[in-house]
């Protein structure tokens, strides 16, 4: 080899490992630079998400700028389609995801309870206490759940500002809103399992008033996307348990898409993540992770995918602050702990489903 292919060869290797330092957040331990480097040499992450890609991009983008030799292999898939997979990839021993990020808190957290690598995030001081489990899972973003109603067919006068509004309004003109409700399939979502049981959770008379919403018939469905489209058109009228950060991205370009945030209460959810014990990326797994937790991962989430931020240092008002500027203590954060897996217990939920069936039918 010449001394010439020699000096070249050197100053690339330096250049490379310049790139590689420069990539180390601030703030972080100095041995992570040996996460960084190990994650380069696996080259990419495999994540499994319920987040749409189009929403995701930005914060791809992000993480591929920063880690330039990594790239991100992202599958979008609904709650349900996202758990079926894993747990049988998971059982045939298989490739399957590094990462996990379901808006399905509660089997989310139960996949995490049984393949969850333990991974203490360097962000998890900046999180709030109830959205870290165990060094295993974590809560990502803080989005509350919202009513979405057409402003063409609904007057301004008629928008409900709470539960008790929301059943009151539907209830006294079913004939108005016959088969013009919409929500989320429980027995096919399981994001509206989830939020259905945290409804019932935080209010004494939820059954009561999930019968006095479905008095005009329910049309219920397995995706936000598919309800946001329905009541803009105005197929449907009014839709409720709908996540708020999806809406407020569709509301900017949509003239015919009205939100309303309930202020008896608000239930938050939280994406939970965590990385697969038997990742075969585990250290690009920790960067994507430590990534979106991260002040500029959360930035990005916040001002371009609109999702709002975990954390309370994000430049805007799409973060923690600013949504308890807006609704205060109607605020009610699910929290990432056990609580969440209660009702996944086969019994349980089947007579969950059936007393829910029986109020929606009404």
């Amino acid at each position: 080899m010449s001394n010439k292919l020699r000096i070249s060869l050197i100053a690339v290797a330096v250049m490379m490992s310049s790139s590689a330092m420069s990539a180390l957040p601030q703030g972080y331990p100095a041995d992570y630079q040996k996460i960084v480097d190990a994650a380069t040499k696996e080259g990419k992450v495999v994540v499994y998400s319920t987040t749409d890609t189009k929403a995701a991009g930005p914060l791809i983008q992000g993480f591929e700028a920063t880690y330039p030799g990594i790239k991100v292999e992202y599958n979008d898939m609904n709650s349900t389609e996202l758990y079926n997979r894993y747990i049988s990839e998971q059982a045939a021993g298989g490739t399957s995801g590094d990462v996990v990020w379901s808006s399905s808190m509660d089997t989310a957290l139960k996949l995490a309870t049984d393949y969850a690598q333990e991974y203490k995030s360097p962000e998890q001081g900046q999180l709030p206490k109830w959205a870290v489990w165990k060094d295993k899972a974590y809560g990502t973003t803080y989005e509350p759940v919202v009513f979405i109603y057409n402003k063409r067919l609904i007057a301004a006068g008629d928008v409900p500002d709470s539960h008790a509004a929301l059943a009151k309004l539907i209830s006294s003109q079913t004939e108005k809103f016959n088969k013009k409700v919409t929500t989320y399939d429980i027995e096919k979502s399981g994001l509206g399992f989830m939020l259905s049981v945290q409804d019932f959770k935080a209010d004494p008379n939820y059954f009561k008033t999930l019968a006095d919403v479905a008095k005009g018939g329910l049309a219920v469905q397995s995706s936000t996307g598919t309800m946001m489209e329905r009541v803009s058109s105005g197929e449907n009228l009014i839709g409720f348990n709908i996540l708020g950060s999806y809406a407020e991205a569709r509301a900017k370009t949509d003239p015919s898409l009205g939100i309303s945030y309930p202020k008896d209460y608000t239930l938050v959810l939280s994406r939970v993540s965590f990385i697969s014990q038997e990742s075969k990326n585990s250290n690009a797994a920790k960067l994507w992770l430590d990534y979106v937790l991260s002040e500029k991962g959360q930035s990005i989430l916040a001002n371009q995918a609109d999702i709002p931020s975990i954390r309370n240092d994000i430049e805007g008002k799409n973060d923690i602050d600013g949504m308890t500027k807006m609704l205060g203590t109607a605020l009610k954060p699910i929290p990432v702990d056990e609580t969440l897996l209660e009702y996944l217990q086969q019994k349980k939920r089947l007579d969950y489903i059936k007393q829910w069936r029986a109020a929606a039918q009404k």
